[in-house]
């Protein structure tokens, strides 16, 4: 069995725009058992980051193991996970390049660990880690929205026009993975919280046809923001 040996309670999730930062290029991978399959994870200043998209970025939204990974940081003995997500605005007014720190999020397929055994929860984003994002983003003098709310689709395919066109009444951001690894971090009794990066407006929102490249030129410039933001977490105690 897995010791507990952290010391810090909090852990990192992201995707591929943390596969590339330099924190990462020392860092030795590591891997625990859980029952639902093995979670893998990089282990700096005493706190396990995991790739969502796996350490070879080869993971669709719609494969990730997010069971496996979240227990696996329950099993490790985080209290407290801070996540970086990649999204598509809602918002004229929440440009890519911007970031946006929800406040709740909309999801309706969604993941559970209950399944047989019922638990129910009120999923919810907590506010404490919130806060602490807050204040490392103005700390570091960054273009961000204090609010918003995440509307979770399944992917791997971007959304449809007509589906921008109905959720952009209902939430400011939209996005494939944060609230399932949100609602199965509350079941474990684990605090969850996100950093959204927004690397594109959701289709049809503006005229310009919406492109991966642009996407993928958008993430790229948004990386060093998010170096920056992780370097403050890893330097925080709670």
């Amino acid at each position: 069995m897995q010791k507990n040996f952290l010391n810090s309670k909090i852990a990192i999730i992201g995707g591929g725009s943390l596969a590339n930062l330099s924190v990462l290029k020392k860092a030795k991978l590591k891997n625990i058992l859980t029952p639902y399959g093995k979670a893998f994870y990089y282990f700096i200043k005493n706190c396990p980051i995991i790739l969502r998209h796996g350490p070879k970025k080869n993971i669709p939204p719609h494969k990730i193991n997010y069971k496996a990974n979240i227990s696996a940081l329950k099993k490790l003995g985080v209290k407290y996970i801070f996540s970086f997500n990649s999204v598509g605005s809602l918002r004229k007014k929440i440009k890519p390049e911007n970031i946006l720190i929800p406040i709740d999020y909309i999801d309706f397929d969604t993941l559970t660990f209950y399944e047989k055994n019922p638990k129910f929860i009120t999923p919810q984003i907590s506010e404490k880690l919130r806060k602490v994002l807050i204040k490392i983003l103005e700390k570091l003098n960054l273009k961000f929205f204090k609010k918003g709310v995440y509307f979770n689709t399944k992917g791997p395919r971007l959304e449809t026009k007509a589906e921008i066109s109905l959720i952009k009444n209902f939430a400011d951001v939209v996005g494939m993975t944060m609230a399932k690894e949100a609602t199965l971090a509350n079941e474990l009794d684990l605090e969850y919280a996100s950093v959204c990066s927004v690397d594109n407006y959701a289709h049809g929102l503006i005229k310009k046809p919406l492109s991966i490249k642009d996407i993928r030129e958008n993430q790229t410039r948004n990386k060093k923001n998010i170096g920056m933001i992780i370097e403050e977490i890893l330097r925080i105690k709670i």
